[in-house]
């Protein structure tokens, strides 16, 4: 029954790995004719979590690009030789969670840097392609003293935490920085051009919505 169990785990990880690499592909293709960001400046006004790096274009000659390129084909060997090892020993039996751990870890170790990139047919978000109609709204809230990512990075003291609600998208981060408020108002017109609301904290009034009334 354990066995039955790790081998369907086991297809789904090989399956996530070579979907990943595949919608990385595609984005990268697609992202060429992004209306935003487009250039170097407009890059630079984003800024991704965790790493807190600003946003870089997406090429297969960027370093994440190789990193999940023969990532990838490292973690699926390692996936296979950890399936073999499950199926002809007893492992599974006496360590199940260590091991099952060991498989998610190895998975989600594939990972390419964040971003985002508005289409005129949707989005690129974390290197994956959705349609408008995927995106169900937007929240910005001014990093200002006292917010939750105040003080964790230089670059994002008083920009702007965009939040973006995406169908069938539960995992976090699903949000990026914005520098400032020009590139930001920006970005949120293309937004509202599609038909996409939102709810914006700030101080400062903002010309396209109205933060009062407006809601996802």
């Amino acid at each position: 029954m354990l066995n039955t169990i790790f081998t369907i785990i086991f297809i789904f990880g090989i399956y996530y790995l070579i979907r990943y690499h595949i919608n990385l592909r595609k984005a990268i293709q697609l992202s060429k004719d992004a209306l935003y960001p487009s250039k170097e400046k407009e890059f630079k006004s984003i800024v991704i979590p965790t790493e807190w790096r600003e946003m870089e274009c997406l090429s297969k000659n960027t370093k994440s690009y190789q990193y999940v390129k023969w990532g990838t084909v490292v973690a699926i060997l390692l996936l296979v030789i950890l399936f073999v090892i499950v199926l002809l020993t007893d492992v599974l039996g006496t360590s199940s969670f260590s091991i099952v751990s060991l498989f998610f870890v190895i998975i989600s170790a594939i990972k390419h840097r964040g971003n985002l990139f508005i289409l005129a047919n949707g989005i690129i978000f974390d290197s994956k392609f959705y349609s408008f109609s995927h995106i169900i709204g937007y929240e910005v809230e001014k990093i200002s003293r006292w917010h939750e990512l105040y003080g964790l990075d230089p670059k994002i003291n008083n920009g702007y935490k965009l939040t973006l609600n995406i169908k069938n998208k539960p995992f976090l981060p699903n949000f990026i920085v914005v520098k400032d408020h020009a590139s930001l108002e920006k970005i949120v017109d293309l937004l509202e051009k599609e038909g996409i609301s939102g709810i914006i904290n700030e101080e400062k009034p903002y010309s396209t919505v109205n933060t009062s009334t407006n809601k996802f």
